[in-house]
């Protein structure tokens, strides 16, 4: 089963290949999503990781609040998106 992780607190200058290298540690990385501003394409500041379940939660117990790119990761197991109004 995946299990997608959130990445807060993402330094502005990171690109997938820099939280692919990040993760590679825990195990195996299947996707790598940072959220960009649709008018502007820069970072929003976080991404989404997903990688297997058990290698998921490996991750975030072993590397929230390590040092990524200058800054300490805030790492969760991403929650469904709330429905728009």
């Amino acid at each position: 089963m995946i299990k997608s992780i959130f990445v807060g607190n993402l330094a502005w200058s990171a690109e997938d290949d820099d939280l692919r290298s990040f993760f590679e540690e825990c195990g195996t990385v299947i996707r790598v999503r940072i959220m960009k501003d649709q008018e502007t394409g820069r970072s929003r500041g976080f991404a989404f990781v997903d990688m297997d379940a058990d290698e998921a939660d490996a991750a975030i117990e072993t590397l929230n609040g390590k040092n990524l790119m200058g800054r300490p990761a805030s790492l969760s197991e991403a929650k469904p998106r709330a429905p728009r109004r």
